[in-house]
């Protein structure tokens, strides 16, 4: 597992490579554990030294070692171990066999520099007269780095998912790096029970192997017991220290405590890790003496250490503190956690900041006055970084504690409520607490009272209607006037920018130019940052997608300056939705795979990534790694979902159920995602879902509702400026269109459809939304190629269908008329043939953009309807064309569809085809590629 040192292979090489050349020594040093025998054993096996012989000397060992008028007439690789163990007689003897080295040997000399009776001299005090004639070389083995470390956590431990990047940096900082530590460390890791993880949790508290152990507590006891209390000094700071830290902790004056480092590190019990800064080279071991001290010691060692440390700039205020806790000084403890969560709060490191408040308060018997200084800290913390489970278990325990001043117990319920909302995705739990921290707020404290009720104003949530966050602004607007508090005045504008920004009221933007970007006060800076990105947010979903850029972009600066990570966050989501409406797919599913893994720790932030990554997966027709995404994956539930999110993946969803013919649940799933649209009352959050609900209906044959969404639509949005809405109603209205002419036989009724789905998609090309465009232009084409085919117009194409089937996104598939070669209505006067060829060449350029997006389903889909209306290639011969062993371009589709998850029942929908027709192309795409089964096929294709 230790790797032979390069420089050393290549210098023994070198000498065997010419025989006349003079003999070669090589010195490698390296401490205890970097693996100088094992390297040994590697240079034995030299692939390069086929004819040398190799002799071994074990120094310190009885009788290792060759005679030292030894002849040797051959070629000989001497391999010299651990001479910082030979006594004077036995380097006496190793000198002069190394300086009768013949032309053609060589000889490689390992020991520990810090075990060397006379430093930097491995062969002893006595100078070595080396021949003329001799190479001398010196390497130094080195600690692994990160990479190497990972290497041997996979290969000890065999799970890819136990070397995470978070155990391998731990593993590297425990271990220093020294292979041996290295190795014994993960032998623990892959016996212990409960099997390891991957967290640096489980690395810490993993122990500290044998070997490393018995190696330090042998020098440390070697020492005098005047000296050995420095190294105890050094066990209890755990990392470098200064030499008069360690001699003011250990409580030695000036002079003992310099004898006690000087003999310390003759001894190689501490190691000098830096200019003027001395520890144990690997620091594990420093548990295994601190282990060792008695209990009164080492609380004295502690208590001077919290003095030591406390004197220091900038003070370490988390390392006090643990020293205080040690030395059994609570008050101190206390007091020194409440510092280092304040200062890493104000540098914006608030995880750091909730890690330590979360483990203070979880311990039993904190005072009450403690808890009422540490938990609001907790709580400012947690809603300004990222979640915390444990965090709202904490909170949750405390805010039930009768002893809590109402203040403080008000100021805890309402970040409670801000983490249950915002964090967590529990909107109804997370109402109901911040409604009973505003009331508890009203009388006590004015800026948290408007807080909460700033809160309040937030619409995204399910549940309360627009009116009632408007009541909320208004009593939020008041409170914060009455607080005289610019931040709070700022964070209720930032409320007001996205309950104005959601429903495109006129002022929206005039309130995103009041924000003060420009303010000194981080906490104005914070909230002015949330107001922006929550405007690009809502510029999102009403379709003002060239404004996002800008807002974003700012918007993240100035979350980044003032620290609020949940806010950046955040922003990444807004940045993964608009990238799929506008088309920006190239590689955006492995981003967003990406962005949900790193927000892991906090599902419902990475809820826009999900969707989004599910949108991906309907489009490229990867059906069932669609409904996975787009519930989330089981995270936390889609009812809890924001509602413009929530509607988006409930369109999406009912699209599916469509195309898999399951009408009745369609339509069932439309009116339920509608009513939390309607109870909200925000209308442009409906664009995502109408055209897709008011289809369900229609087909269903529930006209009337299907009616009603699209008139309240409209009268929901009256004039409001919401592009990606308006071009939705559109589409609403020819799809209601289109199901009426198909209903009636009326081909005019299905041109005029076409006319209503060209505005749409031109309207969706202003915005500009490709896919949209693609999809409602697709739709245009098919409302003429049916109204032609009505009218008695129809060609049979060179694909004809088996059957007619819906594999469209809108009604008339389903009717027929677009899926089959023959009239489906009344027959009448058949279209021009210019409009039927500008039909089929609409169906051409969608088919081209779903293919250039990546949209595999929809650009089959449209090339099958147009195999249906193509008239047959001239001069082709009659009878199927022959593709021998390649597939030919119906079975090819077959196969994409199929290798993408779909069932035969939905690939037939899809290319209007029969069932059993589709399972013949799949028979003969499997006998063309040898592949073995359907998932095989998707690797062979």
């Amino acid at each position: 597992m230790i790797a032979t040192c390069g420089s050393a292979r290549r210098s023994l090489a070198r000498a065997f490579a010419d025989r006349d050349a003079g003999p070669v020594l090589l010195f490698v040093e390296g401490s205890a554990g970097l693996g100088k025998t094992h390297l040994l054993r590697e240079l034995a096996e030299l692939p390069e030294t086929p004819d040398v012989a190799r002799l071994w000397w074990r120094c310190g060992a009885e009788g290792g070692g060759p005679e030292e008028d030894e002849a040797w007439r051959e070629p000989t690789l001497l391999l010299v171990d651990d001479v910082h163990r030979a006594d004077e007689d036995e380097l006496r003897r190793l000198r002069r066999v190394l300086a009768g080295l013949e032309p053609g040997s060589a000889a490689a000399v390992t020991y520990r520099p810090e075990e060397l009776p006379v430093p930097g001299m491995p062969l002893g005090g006595a100078a070595m007269t080396y021949p003329f004639r001799l190479t001398v070389l010196r390497d130094r083995l080195a600690p692994w780095d990160e990479e190497r470390v990972r290497r041997a956590a996979a290969e000890v431990l065999g799970e890819s998912e136990s070397c995470t990047a978070e155990a391998v940096s731990a593993l590297r900082e425990r271990t220093g790096g020294v292979p041996r530590a290295v190795v014994d460390l993960l032998a623990m890791l892959r016996e212990q029970r409960p099997a390891f993880t991957g967290t640096a949790a489980e690395v810490a508290s993993a122990g500290v192997p044998t070997r490393l152990a018995e190696l330090v507590l042998s020098r440390t006891y070697a020492l005098s017991p005047a000296h050995r209390p420095l190294v105890w000094a050094a066990a209890v700071l755990d990392g470098p220290a200064a030499r008069d830290e360690l001699i003011a902790v250990a409580g030695l004056g000036a002079v003992p405590g310099s004898d006690a480092l000087l003999r310390a590190l003759e001894s190689a019990a501490l190691a000098e890790l830096g200019e003027g800064r001395y520890g144990f080279a690997v620091p594990l071991a420093a548990a295994a003496v601190r282990d060792t001290v008695p209990g009164p010691v080492r609380q004295d060692l502690h208590r001077r250490a919290a003095r030591v440390l406390s004197r220091g700039q900038p003070v370490a205020w988390a390392a006090v503190g643990e020293h205080h806790r040690a030395a059994g000084e609570y008050r101190g403890w206390l007091r020194a956690v409440e510092k280092a969560a304040e200062s890493a709060a104000s540098s914006g490191r608030h995880q750091e900041a909730i890690t330590l408040l979360e483990r203070t308060l979880a311990t039993p018997g904190i005072p009450p006055q403690a808890r009422a200084r540490l938990a609001p800290l907790l709580a400012r913390n947690a809603v300004t970084g990222l979640r915390s489970d444990q965090t709202v278990e904490v909170l949750e325990q405390i805010v039930r504690d009768a002893d809590l001043p109402p203040a403080v117990r008000g100021e805890l319920r309402l970040d409670l409520g801000l983490m249950l909302s915002n964090q967590m995705g529990r909107f109804e739990e997370g109402w109901r607490v911040l409604e009973v921290a505003a009331a508890e707020l009203r009388e006590v404290r004015s800026v948290l009272a408007a807080r909460a009720m700033a809160a309040l104003v937030t619409p995204y949530w399910p549940g309360a209607s627009l009116d009632v966050h408007r009541g909320w602004l208004i009593k939020a607007s008041a409170a914060a006037d009455d607080s005289g508090d610019d931040a709070m005045r700022t964070a209720v504008l930032a409320n007001h920018v996205g309950l104005a920004m959601s429903w495109a009221d006129p002022e929206a933007w005039d309130l995103v130019a009041q924000l003060p970007v420009q303010s000194t006060d981080p906490a104005c800076v914070r909230q002015a940052a949330r107001g922006l990105c929550n405007a690009a947010d809502s510029a999102v979903w009403l379709g003002f997608y060239r404004r996002v850029d800008g807002l974003l972009t700012e918007g993240r600066e100035l979350a980044t300056r003032s620290g609020a990570p949940y806010t950046e966050h955040s922003a990444s989501g807004t940045r993964l939705l608009q990238e799929f409406w506008t088309g920006q797919w190239l590689g955006l599913a492995k981003r967003c795979e990406e962005f949900v893994a790193d927000t892991a720790d906090m599902p419902f932030l990475s809820s826009d990534a999900y969707v989004v990554r599910g949108l991906l997966a309907v489009a490229q027709g990867d059906w069932g790694e669609a409904r996975s995404w787009l519930s989330q994956r089981g995270t936390f539930g889609t009812e809890n979902l924001p509602v413009p999110l929530g509607a988006t993946a409930a369109g999406a969803v009912i699209r599916l159920t469509l195309a898999r013919q399951e009408v009745a649940d369609a339509a069932e799933q439309a009116r339920a995602a509608w009513t939390v649209v309607a109870e909200k009352g925000v209308w442009p959050w409906a664009a995502e879902l109408a055209p897709w609900a008011v289809e369900a209906l229609a087909r269903a044959g529930d006209t009337a509702t299907a009616h009603a969404m699209v008139r309240d639509f409209a009268q929901g949005l009256g004039e409001a400026d919401a592009p990606a809405a308006r071009a939705a109603l559109a589409w609403s209205r020819a799809v209601l269109a289109e199901s009426e002419a198909l209903a009636e036989g009326r081909p005019d009724g299905l041109l005029a459809a076409a006319e209503t789905y060209r505005k749409a998609a031109a309207a969706y090309a202003e915005l500009p939304r490709p896919y949209s465009q693609a999809l409602t232009t697709e739709c245009a084409g098919r409302c003429v190629l049916a109204a032609d085919a009505a009218g008695g117009g129809g060609e049979a194409g060179d694909g004809g269908s088996d059957e007619s089937s819906s594999g469209t996104a809108a009604p008339a598939a389903a009717a027929g008329s677009a899926g089959s070669a023959s009239p489906a209505g009344p027959t009448g006067p058949a279209l021009d043939r210019a409009a039927t060829a500008s039909a089929i060449a609409e169906l051409e350029s969608c088919a081209q953009q779903f293919t250039d997006l990546g949209a595999v389903w929809d650009a089959t889909r449209a090339r099958a309807l147009l195999r249906t209306r193509q008239p047959a290639k001239k001069g082709r011969p009659p009878g199927r064309p022959s593709h021998s062993d390649q597939l030919s371009p119906r079975e090819a589709e077959v196969a994409q569809l199929a290798s993408s998850g779909l069932t035969n029942r939905e690939i037939a929908a899809t290319l209007h085809l029969s069932p059993r027709t589709v399972e013949q192309h799949i028979a003969g795409a499997m006998r063309k590629t040898g592949a073995l089964s359907r998932r095989d096929l998707a690797h062979r294709i």
